[in-house]
C-alpha cells in the first residue's frame, strides 16, 4: 500500500543531485593541481553540501546576479521560483581576478581538501549594506548574520557545483539521512502528512508540547535538528542530538517519528529563515512544518511572530509546504500542564518558560531547570556539558 504513496514533490518540481559520477570524480581529479582554487568556509562548506544533496533544490550552485537581486529584494529567483535566502560564494576582488568566467574552480575546504567544483559562470560584485537591510532587517554589526556579510569577500562567484564524495558525517553517520533517502524512508513507512521541525537549540517542553500537537493531525514528525556551523555561545550539535535522544527514547512513540540531522548553517535571518527551513524540509519529503515564536531569530531584531506573518507574502500554493503556527508555549500552574494563550485562562505569574540565556545561565552554576521547562533527563545531560570546560 505504501508503494503507491505519492510524496510531496521537491521544491521547482525536480530532485537536484550534484554528487559528481564516479567518471567526473575521475576527470575533476585529473585536473587538480591545474585548476585555480578557492577556499570554502564552514558555511559554503554546508551550502556545497545542501546543493549536492538536494536539499537547496532547485539550486544547481551558486546563485547568479539575477537571482540574487530577486531574492535579496523580493524573496523570488529570476524565474518566479520561491526563496527567500541567498546562496552565493563570496571572494575577495584579488581572489576573482585570478578566476575566469566560463571555466572550472577547484573548491577546498578550511583544511585544504579538494572537496568540490565550480563551473564558473559569472563574476559580479553586490551591495553588503543592501543584503543585510533586505534579509536580515538591519544593518547592525552585531548581528550574527549581517557580521558574516559584511566580512566576506566583495566578489561573489556563480555556477553549477558538484560535490566530489559523499562522505559520513563525522559525529552523526547513522542520522546523516540525506533528502533522496527521506522521501524513501518516508514513503516506506507509509505517511501521506510529514511534519517537520527545526531548531538549533537543546529541546525543551515548550519545543515537545508544538510537536505533539503537531504530530495530533499529521502521520509522522520529522524532527531535523540543524548541525551546521552556528553561533559560538550556541550549545554544540552533539549535545543537542543526546538530549533528542533521550527524549525519544522515553517520550515520544517510536513509529511516529524520524529524527536526521540538518547540515545546513544557520543565518540568524529570522522570518526569511523560517520560510528557508520550510522549503528545505519540503525538499527532504515533509508537507507540513512547524513555526514556533521567533524563529531562527536572534537578540531583539525581529518580532515575536515576524516569522509567521511573513508567509502571507506568499500566495497559497507558492511554497508547497504548509505551515503550522504556534503561540508561545509554556507550563502552566493553574492548569498543570503545558499551554499557551490560545487554551490556558493563566496570568503571566502562572506561567513557567524561561530563555535559553537564563537556563545557560542556571546550568553553568549546577542549578537544573524546573522539570516544567526541561525533562530530567534533557535538563542533567546539558547540566554535564555546561558544567564541563568545553567551550560552547
Amino acid at each position: 500500500m505504501s508503494n503507491n504513496i505519492k510524496g510531496i514533490a521537491p521544491h521547482g518540481g525536480y530532485q537536484v543531485n550534484r554528487i559528481a559520477t564516479p567518471e567526473q570524480v575521475k576527470e575533476f581529479t585529473s585536473k587538480a593541481n591545474f585548476l585555480p582554487r578557492v577556499q570554502l568556509n564552514k558555511r559554503s562548506v554546508s551550502d556545497l553540501e545542501m546543493i549536492a544533496i538536494g536539499g537547496f533544490s532547485p539550486l544547481t550552485g551558486f546563485m547568479d546576479q539575477d537571482d540574487y537581486n530577486q531574492v535579496v529584494s523580493d524573496m523570488r529567483m529570476a524565474n518566479g521560483v520561491a526563496w527567500s535566502i541567498p546562496i552565493t560564494l563570496s571572494v575577495s576582488v584579488s581572489v576573482a581576478a585570478n578566476l575566469k568566467e566560463d571555466s572550472l574552480v577547484r573548491l577546498d575546504n578550511a583544511k585544504g581538501k579538494y572537496i568540490g567544483v565550480l563551473h564558473l559562470s559569472q563574476k559580479y560584485t553586490y551591495d553588503k549594506h543592501r543584503e543585510a537591510v533586505k534579509v536580515y532587517r538591519t544593518d547592525e554589526e552585531n548581528h550574527p548574520g549581517v557580521q558574516v556579510v559584511y566580512s566576506q569577500g566583495e566578489v561573489n562567484l556563480a555556477g553549477d557545483v558538484w560535490l566530489l564524495e559523499r562522505t559520513p558525517h563525522p559525529l552523526f553517520p547513522s542520522y546523516q539521512i540525506d533528502p533522496v533517502t527521506s522521501r524513501l524512508i518516508l514513503k516506506d513507512k507509509g505517511w501521506k502528512t510529514v511534519v517537520g521541525f527545526q531548531t538549533r537549540n537543546p529541546i525543551h517542553r515548550a519545543h515537545e508540547y508544538i510537536q505533539k500537537c503537531a504530530l495530533e493531525t499529521v502521520d509522522g514528525l520529522f524532527l531535523h535538528p540543524l548541525v551546521g556551523a552556528t553561533k559560538s555561545d550556541d550549545i554544540p550539535a552533539d549535545v543537542r542530538m543526546r538530549c533528542y535522544e533521550i527524549l525519544l527514547e522515553h517520550y515520544y512513540p517510536k513509529d511516529r517519528v524520524l529524527l536526521a540531522i540538518n547540515p545546513s548553517a544557520m543565518r540568524y535571518a529570522g522570518p526569511r529563515e523560517a520560510i528557508f527551513h520550510a522549503l528545505i524540509r519540503k525538499n527532504y519529503g515533509c508537507t507540513h512544518f512547524i513555526v514556533g515564536r521567533d524563529h531562527a531569530g536572534v537578540g531583539d531584531y525581529y518580532g515575536t511572530y515576524d516569522a509567521q506573518e511573513i508567509f502571507d507574502e506568499f500566495q497559497p500554493g507558492e511554497l508547497g509546504i504548509t505551515p503550522m503556527m504556534f503561540e508561545h508555549a509554556f507550563y502552566c500552574t493553574r492548569t498543570k500542564q503545558m499551554a499557551t494563550t490560545k487554551t490556558s485562562p493563566s496570568v503571566p505569574e502562572e506561567r513557567v518558560h524561561l530563555s535559553g540565556t537564563k537556563v545557560r545561565e542556571m546550568l553553568r552554576r549546577g542549578e537544573l531547570p524546573p522539570p516544567e521547562f526541561s525533562r530530567p533527563e534533557v535538563a542533567a545531560e546539558l547540566a554535564r556539558f555546561m558544567q564541563s570546560k568545553r567551550p560552547c
